[in-house]
């Protein structure tokens, strides 16, 4: 990773009404986070200038900031949660606050970094024969020195994700076989998906299914929302409630799709934000309250139906004994 200095400049052209700075700077291609960055410099015309000030046909716009830039993948000596380990698949119970694989801010910590450490930089070149190539219609063949955060290769034998904040069961492939046969599964929902989470508010129901299509929310692209069925992607979530408190409740849940945020969306969409969710709910003080409990999946060479289980974490007690005092 490098940190280097950005300065871009941008004339302001083709407007037909008037737009704030920062929303004009997003159109063409600048990311919001880069310019609620702390260090980031925003000048209109030469003199310093706050975000929602209007710009107009002319203006000079120019921003300096600093951009971490990727230069690859390194191996880190990370320490992983084993639950299984065999010659064909890992399977670990993730931490909170860990990542999956490097992505936008984060290019080192992450789970990937850590397997490259435990099994050598060659693991990463194990799946590159299962990464779609421009014939099967789904990207372009890239090779090692071409790789960036959008790359499907710096994902080695990842066949499923969690969020950041999300804790628990996660499976990893160790060989292109197994990567493919259990991609196969999670892709054919034959895979069960358990998590636990603790749910703001009284549930009138305590047991239910909610099916709708989630989508990327157009005004806030850290979000995600339900839709109509002509939009987005199919989403399924079943829920019960295991015991309801004073002004939340803990509540297992399975999901038959595997959509990015989906549980957080889904119960949000009921009145029910999880406890430490500040995207889909409010800031609490506390952590997200989502586990990946269990994980059932068919063996990839012995098809045995073998299932995973990481322990609740000790911040779900916590949580529980000091909201009761």
């Amino acid at each position: 990773m490098a940190v280097v200095e950005q300065n871009i400049e941008i004339i302001v052209s083709g407007l037909e009404e008037k737009i704030r700075l920062d929303l004009y700077l997003v159109q063409q291609g600048m990311r919001r986070a880069i310019l609620s960055a702390p260090g980031t410099i925003i000048l209109l015309n030469g003199i310093p200038a706050k975000k929602g000030k209007p710009v107009r046909e002319g203006d000079l716009i120019t921003v300096t900031y600093t951009e971490e830039i990727f230069e690859g993948l390194t191996g880190q000596d990370l320490p992983l949660r084993v639950l299984y380990e065999d010659n064909e698949m890992l399977v670990i119970n993730k931490k909170q606050g860990m990542v999956v694989h490097p992505a936008v801010g984060n290019h080192e910590g992450t789970v990937v970094n850590a397997l490259l450490s435990r099994y050598g930089m060659d693991f990463s070149k194990i799946f590159v024969e299962g990464v779609p190539t421009q014939e099967d219609g789904e990207g372009e063949e890239e090779s090692e020195a071409e790789l960036s955060l959008d790359s499907p290769l710096i994902r080695p034998g990842i066949v499923h994700r969690l969020d950041k904040d999300t804790s628990g069961t996660l499976i990893i492939a160790r060989t292109l076989g197994s990567y493919q046969a259990l991609s196969a599964q999670f892709k054919a929902h034959t895979t069960t998906k358990t998590y636990i989470a603790l749910a703001k508010g009284n549930f009138t129901r305590l047991e239910g299914s909610i099916q709708t299509n989630i989508k990327r929310d157009t005004r806030n692209r850290k979000r995600f929302v339900t839709c109509s069925g002509e939009e987005g992607r199919t989403a399924l979530t079943h829920y019960r409630v295991l015991r309801q408190f004073s002004s939340y409740a803990l509540v297992r849940i399975n999901i038959h799709t595997g959509r990015t945020h989906q549980i957080r969306v889904h119960l949000s969409s009921l009145g029910h934000p999880l406890v430490g969710d500040v995207i889909y709910g409010k800031e609490d003080g506390t952590s997200l309250m989502l586990h990946a409990l269990e994980l059932e999946v068919d063996h990839p060479l012995t098809h045995e139906r073998l299932t995973f289980r990481s322990p609740l974490p000790s911040r779900f007690l916590a949580y529980v004994q000091g909201a009761r005092k």
